[in-house]
Parts: C-alpha cells; structure tokens; sequence
C-alpha cells in the first residue's frame, strides 16, 4: 500500500518512519525545502529517541521518502494522512487554517479513490468539514472518504507507543475506508491491539477527552499536594496509596510544577471552546487548566522563600527546560514561566538542559545556558530541578555543595528524599512533601 503523510513535525515524522517499517511505502510532504533535504539525508528535526534510526533504516530500504511535491504524493497514494499543526489561537480554540489548505491541496490533484485520515488533533466536526471544503474543491470529481485516526504518542516514547499502541480508534461510518485502515494498521493484529470503530464525531472527541483526562489527574495530584504541604504530610505516601486503587491507577500521579508541552495546555484549552460552542460548559477542565496555570506560580515564591527571601541579584541555577525527559520540546514548558517569574524578582538565572538548550535560547536569550549540571550550580544561591533528566536522578551531592555558593534545592520533581538531602547538609524543599 501507498500513503502519504502531510506535514513533517514530530506526529507526521514519527507516523511516516514506523509505517515504513511496517512495511507500507511511504512518502512524508512538508513544504520546508531545507527540512526535507535533511530529512531525506536521514537527519531528523527534532529530538526523539530512536527515530534517526528509523529514518536511516527506511529510507535505505526505500520505503521512505521525503519531497515537497504534494501533487505527486496525493496522485501516488491511497491513504492521505494529515499531520500538520493545529496550534492554539488566542481564545483558545484550534486553529484548522493550515489542516483546511491541506485538504484543498489535495482534493484539487485527487484523481482516484482516496482516503483522507486526520492525525492532527481536531476539534468535533472537523471531519464532516473537511469532506465538504474536499467535495467543494476537486476539479476532477472522485470518490473519497474522510477518517479520524487520532495520535496517542508521547514525546520521548512515541516510536514504541505507536509500535504497541494501547489502542488505535478509527471514526468513520464508511466501511470500505474502515476496511482500508485495517488492512494499514495490521501488523498490530499479531499482538492483539484493541481497535475502537467509531463515528467521525466520536473520534475527533476521543483525543481530547483522553488529554485532558490525563491533565485532569495532573492538576488533581498538584491541589493535594499543596494541602499535603499545609497538614504536614508527603505526597508520595499519598500518591501511592490512592494509585493502588486499581479504578485510578498510578499514573500520572506525580506532583510537580504543572503539565506543559505541544499536547495538555492546548487540548485543554481547545475543549474548553468546543464545550462552550456545543452550549456544554467543561467546568471541570476549566478548574484544571487554571490549576495548572496557579501550581507555576506558585514555586516562585517556594523557590524565593529557600533563596532567603529575597531574589534580586540571586544566582538561580535550573536544571531542566524540555517540558519533559527525553525531547527538546520546550512548548509551553513550566521551566518558561518559571525563569521569566525568576527575572521579574530580579533573579540572574544560568540553566542547562542536556537537548533542549538550543530551542530555549530562541525565546529566554536573556538568560546564561551552562555546559552541563554542575556549570548551572556554580555560584548559585539555590538550585532548581525542573525536567527529571535521568542524569539528574543521581548528582554528585559532594560537589553540588563544594561548587554551589549556598547548599539550597528546590527539588520540583521531588526526585530526592527530604531526609537524605537535609542530612547533606542542603536546604532542600519538594512539592507537597
């Protein structure tokens, strides 16, 4: 079989490279010339574990290829998947300006059978919207169908969630274009994936309820956290303890300075509209994104209480920027507000992220960037632990207290024991503990 994957960035590079190695030949569109030229030489834009690899390894089998053609790529394929951005605007709701070019794009040069899948998250109707602008726009006038077919990657683990994926949901009511999802996803037959089947409207509704689910549990660990700092008890006792019950489970129970990245603030803030518009208030999701928006804020003054009290003219060194471990994706990451609430007190902060430095600089140039974690201590007035780099999990404790200026931590993904860290000799403080 042949697809397409419209748009290059982290869902489409992931989906196009392990649709390759399924065995399916695949050609991956971007209109960024010198993106695709990299691509094509086997180097990846962006920061995912095992995905240079992939690319390398497909492209030499020559089931992958990279072009800004995307006459030739829609007249080659028979599954057009887009994965282009749907970036917030500024009331919240999905922009589906380049998604909406996309399908217009490729109903102008279909001229057969074709169908057209959504990995791009969504808001509800987009599906039915998009068979319209499609219908509205052929020159040639051919049968096609429009499927939802949702992304569940997690940045950092994406080539593994998509090999073994806990689902794959396909909406549409189109039996033939379900059938031809199958027939693409059945590698996962042999190790027994569920598949959801289900409407255009339920799976566009699918993606975003998961999220903000996800994010729902987030913000929930985060308010108990902060009365488990009032009442005197640690979060991590009670963490574990409410994640035994089997109904909730234990992910996604970690207390820290809030969720960030491409996915959790925006869907949040996307279904938040699509509930107003449907006259369906998401009260419970507009709780969650302005917790999540007060838990940021709130380790300012965490982190300015263990400095002393005071912040101008404090040297503040950070560990961590990506949003999480194992990406350089720095959208919308608790670091960013952290450091520039840092600045306003007057703060002079040096920071240091194994990958993501590169993308910080484009919006915090102000700030110094370290060599490595021990550099970002040097001097400081305190510490600070943003992302929970694995490098992090076990510093040299010895040498943080020789080269910082005072023995302070805010330890904000609660990685280190309060005891172990006071018996150092550090002024340690956590998140709810």
């Amino acid at each position: 079989m042949h697809i397409a994957v419209i748009g290059s960035g982290y869902v489409g590079l992931v989906t196009g490279a392990c649709f390759a190695e399924f065995g399916v030949d695949v050609i991956c569109v971007d209109i960024d010339a010198e993106k695709i030229a990299r691509l094509n030489k086997g180097e990846s834009p962006i920061y995912e574990p095992g995905l240079d690899q992939l690319l390398q390894k497909n492209l030499q089998a020559g089931r992958l290829r990279f072009t800004t053609d995307i006459v030739a790529a829609v007249k080659q394929s028979l599954v057009i998947f887009i994965a282009v951005g749907t970036p917030p605007k500024p009331d919240g709701s999905a922009d589906l300006s380049y998604v909406e070019s996309v399908a217009v794009n490729i109903a102008e040069h279909m001229d057969s059978y074709k169908v057209v899948a959504t990995k791009s998250t969504v808001p509800v109707g987009t599906g039915k919207r998009l068979a319209q602008i499609i219908s509205d726009h052929q020159l040639t006038k051919t049968e096609f169908s429009v499927v939802s077919n949702p992304e569940f990657l997690r940045e950092g683990a994406a080539i593994a969630d998509f090999m073994r994926p806990d689902r794959v949901v396909i909406g549409s009511s189109d039996q033939q274009a379900i059938a031809i999802m199958r027939d693409l996803y059945r590698p996962l037959y042999l190790i027994e994936t569920p598949f959801v089947i289900t409407s255009l409207e339920g799976s566009e509704l699918i993606k975003y309820a998961a999220n903000a689910f996800l994010a729902t549990k987030i913000s929930f660990i985060n308010e108990i956290a902060n009365l488990c700092e009032r009442v005197g008890a640690d979060i991590h006792d009670v963490a574990r303890a409410i994640g035994m019950d089997r109904r909730i489970g234990p992910k996604f129970l970690h207390a820290g300075p809030g969720f960030g990245g491409s996915c959790f603030p925006k869907d949040t803030a996307a279904l938040s509209v699509i509930g107003r518009q449907f006259s369906s208030p998401t009260r419970i999701v507009d709780a969650v994104i302005e917790v999540n928006h007060l838990q940021r804020v709130a380790m300012i003054p965490k982190i300015e209480k263990l400095a002393g009290g005071e912040l101008k003219g404090k040297r503040i060194g950070i560990l961590g920027l990506a949003f999480k471990p194992e990406t350089d994706d720095i959208r919308d990451a608790p670091a960013l507000d952290i450091i520039r609430g840092l600045l306003d007190r007057g703060a002079n902060v040096v920071a240091f992220d194994p990958v993501a430095a590169d993308e910080a600089r484009k919006l915090l140039p102000m700030i110094e960037y370290a060599a490595n974690e021990y550099d970002a201590a040097t001097d400081a007035d305190a510490l600070v632990l943003v992302t929970e780099w694995n490098q992090f999990r076990a510093l040299d404790m010895n040498r943080l207290r020789k080269v910082m200026k005072s023995p302070r931590i805010a330890d904000l993904r609660n990685i280190y024991t309060p005891a172990d860290m006071r018996e150092m000799g550090f002024e340690y403080v956590g998140v709810g503990r």
